[in-house]
């Protein structure tokens, strides 16, 4: 075997155990009996000291410096490899198997505190995650923004001054088209009651419709949807309530988008570096233009709305026209997840203001509840009611996600570039979704985005499939046209 040989197959192990601890989270999140918490962190640790030793492992460096890749791929594995053990050595094992621990016992303590509605019961294991996630920030940045440092796990090769500078570009027309939109009459809103049952009956045929392949993954019900998993084995959750069906349809559509971009990886990059989603900006890409672009659009929404009257019955909306102006109802609310397109940005911008200040050390953690709730109640216009409304609200803290939030809006501004690629990419994009046919959309998508896995780094798969350098303004275009003729602006 050469170098390269070795190297690869060390890392395809590294990649396995790593989808033994994801699925370790995906039961954690999903049906582990809730004592056994304290029992899931010692194993989360252990399986992050194995996982540690072996990402930072000095064999690793040898065959990089050995290896002799013959082709693109090979390059870009080594790229990919090379980027993960310059971050693994500078992270002591100790502290790395600290912060696993830690995060998996903060994620019950948070769950619990957000049902009691408490945050000083969640403020004392939230200081050890943020001082745990600071000193793997020093240790990464090695003088350098510990917050950069953190962000590069999540959007590599991007700064949070970068990210600063697009929200500083997206902010202006983003809180001027709220501001009209408001002003003008609010479409009904979804009442009465929906079964939850029925509700997981048609999140399954919403998750087939978007192309997720049962076959390789499973729909559960969690706290806070997410998805989990690569390759052959990628599983999502969603969330019922009885009076919002729309949380579990659009929460299903947004996760089979992550889901869908992890099965549709070219099969040749299972367990390597290059197999899994390049970064969560890109990611989000494409949970994003899922769920919006194309499962809130007027097409889509038509299809949906039959699909509702035949599970649910009469549920109060007349027509579909009315139906698509409810599901696209911008109004005051202060779940990031159920936010409307309008207003979703400015909700990260939130987090991404708050968390930097965290990290900086600006801001301590029991000062957090207090700078959200003034934070909220400046851009918004009114004040939080309650933590789970709040601080609360969100896993990522908990689990010590830091730098993940701006991923969101990133994604956003990404797809808005493939979506605009796209709609000049098949012209008959509407009547297939008004069939509630999402296979010319989801086929572009595997084409030129999906497939390459990490192959490219994310703003450069981007560039490849819409033809232009990734920036704000065809998202801001596409929100100003879409809600200028909704609500006739």
């Amino acid at each position: 075997m050469t170098a390269f040989d070795k190297l690869m197959a060390f890392q395809r192990e590294t990649s396995a155990l790593g989808q033994i601890a994801g699925r370790l989270g995906w039961d954690q999140e999903t049906v582990m009996p809730r004592g056994a918490a304290p029992q899931r962190a010692e194993e989360m640790a252990a399986i992050e000291a194995v996982l540690h030793a072996r990402r930072s492992d000095p064999r690793v460096a040898e065959w990089l410096d050995q290896a002799a890749p013959q082709d693109e791929v090979g390059k870009a594995q080594l790229r990919e490899i090379r980027r993960a053990y310059d971050r693994a050595v500078k992270v002591p094992a100790d502290l790395a198997t600290a912060i696993a621990r830690t995060t998996s016992a903060a994620q019950g303590t948070w769950a619990q505190a957000r049902a009691d509605e408490d945050v000083s019961a969640f403020v004392p294991v939230l200081e050890e995650v943020v001082s745990l996630k600071r000193q793997e920030g020093e240790a990464l940045a090695q003088g350098g923004d510990v917050y950069d440092a953190m962000v590069e796990d999540y959007e590599p090769y991007t700064t949070g001054a970068q990210i600063a500078a697009i929200f500083d570009e997206m902010r202006p027309r983003l809180v001027a088209l709220r501001a009209a939109v408001l002003e003008r009459p609010e479409p009904a809103a979804l009442t009465g009651s929906f079964d939850e049952l029925t509700q997981m009956r048609l999140t399954q045929k919403l998750a087939v419709a978007f192309g997720y392949d049962l076959n390789n993954g499973r729909v559960d019900k969690a706290v806070h949807p997410f998805s989990s998993g690569s390759g052959l084995d990628v599983r999502i959750t969603t969330r019922t309530s009885e009076t919002d069906p729309f949380n579990c349809f659009f929460s299903t559509i947004h996760e089979v988008g992550h889901a869908a971009y992890e099965q549709g990886i070219d099969r040749d990059y299972l367990l390597t570096p290059l197999g899994r989603g390049v970064s969560m900006g890109v990611h989000e890409s494409q949970s994003r233009i899922y769920e919006n672009q194309l499962g809130r659009s007027r097409a889509f929404t038509g299809w949906l709305f039959d699909q509702m009257k035949d599970a649910f019955g009469d549920f109060g909306i007349a027509d579909a026209d009315a139906f698509y102006a409810t599901v696209n109802r911008v109004h005051n609310g202060y779940i990031r997840t159920e936010a409307d397109e309008v207003q979703y940005n400015l909700h990260i911008m939130l987090r991404f203001d708050l968390e930097r200040a965290l990290m900086a050390g600006d801001l301590q953690v029991n000062e957090l509840e207090a700078a959200w709730n003034d934070r909220f109640k400046a851009d918004f216009g009114y004040a939080v009611d309650k933590p789970s409304n709040g601080c609360l609200q969100d896993v990522h803290w908990s689990v010590g996600l830091f730098g993940y939030f701006p991923t969101y809006s990133l994604g956003n501004v990404y797809a808005g570039c493939l979506y605009q690629a796209l709609r000049a990419a098949v012209p008959g994009l509407d009547a297939q979704l008004a069939d509630g046919d999402t296979s010319g959309a989801t086929a572009w998508l595997r084409e030129h985005v999906q497939q390459h896995g990490g192959l490219y780094a994310p703003r450069e798969i981007i560039r490849r499939a819409s033809g232009i350098e990734p920036g704000p303004e065809p998202l801001l275009d596409y929100l100003e046209q879409k809600f200028s003729g909704l609500y006739g602006l």
